[in-house]
């Protein structure tokens, strides 16, 4: 099914931009519609009902609260909100998905991976760039998982030292780093976790460590 797309984002030549590289999808994404700022972008929303709005967090208009104003603004609305922005500050990140949106990536990622992104946030799933998701598991996931986890305890303790950290959107160098160990060693216990959790990818691992809450 090809998804309908506005995009919402105060820069003309992004808009354009987007709208460029996501018409190499076209059995995947189509756009519909375009804002400019908090109020158009609610008012298209509202009137176009698209499937995903692309949304910039630094918007004018509206009460200056950004684009996190149009998710709330549009509630009622049967539409999901991916943020795309430059950004990657933990206030930016938590203040829009706190306002309803189902995803935060930057405008760093690749074509390839937005497309991927806007259809996990379609389907109703959750997508981050991956250092993202630890803001998001510090806001959200606070809660101790329980010790007796069946799931957790399949893994060693330093698996779950690599886990948390892969989870949090940690690269292999950087974990390696952290925890004093090689990188080919991270690798290793990547595997291990992926393999005693029957998990395809660390995107996987990460919604996994979030639906129970591991930070």
């Amino acid at each position: 099914m090809t998804l309908s797309i506005v995009i919402a984002d105060d820069h003309p030549l992004v808009r354009a931009g987007v709208r460029h590289e996501l018409s190499k999808y076209p059995d995947d994404v189509e756009v519909i519609g375009e804002a400019e700022d908090v109020d158009s972008a609610i008012r298209v929303v509202q009137e176009l009902r698209p499937d995903v709005v692309l949304l910039d967090v630094h918007m004018p208009g509206g009460q200056g609260g950004g684009g996190a104003e149009v998710p709330r603004a549009c509630a009622s609305v049967d539409t999901k909100f991916l943020a795309l922005s430059v950004s990657d500050s933990p206030e930016d990140v938590v203040a829009v998905i706190r306002s309803g949106a189902r995803g935060y990536v930057t405008k760093s990622i690749s074509t390839k991976d937005l497309v991927n992104a806007i259809r996990r946030v379609g389907a109703g799933d959750a997508a981050f760039s991956p250092r993202l998701a630890g803001f998001v598991l510090d806001a959200f996931g606070t809660q101790e998982v329980a010790s007796h986890d069946d799931e957790l305890d399949l893994l060693s303790k330093r698996e779950q030292e690599v886990m948390r950290l892969i989870a949090r959107g940690f690269t292999y160098k950087e974990v390696a780093s952290e925890l004093f160990i090689s990188v080919k060693t991270v690798e290793t216990h990547v595997s291990a976790v992926l393999r005693k959790l029957q998990l395809s990818n660390r995107n996987e691992l990460t919604h996994w460590a979030a639906q129970r809450n591991i930070v």
